[in-house]
């Protein structure tokens, strides 16, 4: 009985960890490599952008909106006419380009207002109030009865946009008017 020798066959080349990529890159089969494209790269990395883009355009000013500082700018202006009624004695606002404040007519001088809401208040970082009378500084007083003695548009500025707050001479206060 003959013996049958195997033929002997050149060894395949692994890798350290033994894939099968490389044995199939040995063996001479073409084998589809797995990973991305060059295209989907692109794709995925344009969504991150967009998302991105997306989300800074939604983050808030840190300063707040104008509109928000205007509002509380009036409200603080018809509490200081309110105190005025209820007090029984003049109460004015000023505002000046850096900020506004609140007095009140004692003693036949203008005393400033030391309760936190009627405090003196500068405007928000990169705020300011458009202010060319009197040097730089407007006044406007309200009377024991919460009339205004004039009528005063206080226009806040930041950057190029604008709000008008509106006293007027019935003593009342509006945001845009």
């Amino acid at each position: 009985m003959p013996t049958t020798r195997k033929a002997a066959r050149a060894p395949t080349p692994i890798s350290a960890a033994g894939s099968k990529l490389s044995r199939a890159v040995a063996s001479g089969k073409r084998t589809r490599t797995r990973g991305f494209t060059l295209i989907e790269l692109m794709i995925v990395i344009t969504i991150i952008g967009l998302a991105s883009a997306a989300v800074v355009w939604s983050i808030p000013d840190p300063r707040g909106r104008l509109l928000d500082e205007a509002t509380r700018f009036a409200a603080r202006t018809r509490a200081a006419q309110q105190s005025a009624i209820i007090v029984a004695r003049p109460v004015s606002v000023w505002v000046t380009a850096g900020g506004y404040g609140f007095d009140e007519r004692t003693h036949g001088a203008w005393a400033p207002i030391a309760e936190k809401p009627l405090r003196v208040t500068s405007w928000g970082k990169g705020t300011r109030a458009l202010v060319t009378e009197n040097g730089g500084r407007q006044r406007v007083m309200f009377d024991s009865t919460g009339l205004a003695d004039r009528q005063l548009d206080v226009q806040i500025a930041r950057g190029d946009e604008a709000v008008t707050v509106r006293i007027a001479a019935d003593g009342s206060v509006k945001v845009g008017g």
